[in-house]
């Protein structure tokens, strides 16, 4: 291991369990912070409900920090938007955000639009698919940002248990991390490798820096930010906090062989001189007549930095005020 990300490692990893909602909610204060928590959701009505319902008990309700609680939906055909409103999360429908701008698909979309709708000066990002979700996730990510003003992004890190046709495996559940993020990482971005789970859906950073990056659209999302944070703010801006166990829905192969060729096009897009890559994926499956090709657009959009967006640096200059709970 490189000398400088063993460094990196001893001084910016910490663990969740040593943060407290109470101390953190009189540390806000005493800092005059906001926190705002996005949930980006698609199609997600068993799992969004009860993830809101312990964020508004345990984080807006019973301790002070949480002030912001949206959910940010890129158009459920199920009940996840009544689901979750009815558990205490303001639902904003991605369609309604910056129409002027146009719509594209995928999640980094949702992301991206949620900090025009959102006030927090600090922003957590949870996917809205977790299985026994613990809100002591949201307390961790916070942690560093409220305690220590040279921290600027945090990223989860957790165990991911993948069920199997032999069982559980404790942390088999990141293959695309291991297929294609971490090799990425060691070829290309060295500095950055002992991010444990660079692709975590679960981080949080302060505004004023997630405002001046673009915003991948899909699922490139987290790998873009990762590397253009680094960029803007140095890596010792950045950390990692472990939550311990994370679990949710796993994806076939195929579908992760797609996300796959989104990262890649992302890590390719901050490679100068490589020029524009093809944006097709060749998948193959074998039907009653044989082997078939099926090709699948993986190409991303980015969506510019938000503070660029005139919207937006109107709102923030007449300091419009957002929901608050």
């Amino acid at each position: 291991m490189r000398k400088d990300v063993a460094r990196w490692l001893s001084r910016r990893t910490y663990t969740a369990t040593d943060y407290r909602a109470a101390v953190l909610a009189a540390a806000k204060r005493a800092r005059g912070r906001t926190v705002s928590v996005v949930l980006p959701a698609l199609n997600e009505e068993r799992t969004v409900g009860a993830i809101v319902e312990e964020i508004h008990r345990e984080l807006v309700e019973r301790q002070p920090l949480v002030d912001e609680l949206v959910v940010v939906d890129s158009g459920s055909t199920d009940q996840t938007v009544a689901t979750a409103a009815s558990a205490g999360a303001r639902v904003v429908r991605v369609d309604d955000v910056l129409p002027e701008c146009g719509r594209v698909t995928g999640k980094g979309e949702a992301l991206w639009k949620s900090l025009h709708v959102t006030d927090g000066d600090l922003v957590v990002f949870i996917d809205s698919d977790l299985i026994s979700f613990d809100p002591q996730f949201v307390v961790g990510l916070l942690g560093p940002l409220l305690t220590d003003p040279t921290v600027g992004y945090v990223k989860g890190l957790y165990d991911r248990p993948l069920s199997t046709t032999e069982g559980l495996v404790p942390s088999g559940g990141g293959r695309v991390t291991e297929l294609t993020a971490r090799p990425l990482l060691g070829a290309l971005w060295p500095q950055l490798s002992g991010f444990v789970q660079p692709l975590s859906g679960e981080y949080a950073g302060r505004r004023d820096l997630l405002e001046q990056v673009p915003f991948v659209s899909h699922y490139g999302v987290e790998f873009g930010l990762l590397i253009d944070l680094a960029e803007l703010a140095g890596v010792d801006a950045l950390a990692q906090v472990d939550l311990g166990t994370r679990r949710h829905s796993h994806q076939p192969d195929a579908a992760l062989g797609r996300m796959a060729g989104q990262i890649v096009q992302t890590a390719l897009a901050r490679c100068p001189g490589i020029g524009v890559p093809s944006d097709q994926l060749v998948q193959y499956v074998r039907t009653g007549g044989g082997i078939e090709a099926v090709t699948w657009d993986v190409g991303v959009v980015e969506r510019p930095p938000m503070r660029t967006v005139p919207a937006y640096a109107a709102r923030r200059a007449a300091g419009l005020p957002g929901w608050s709970t």
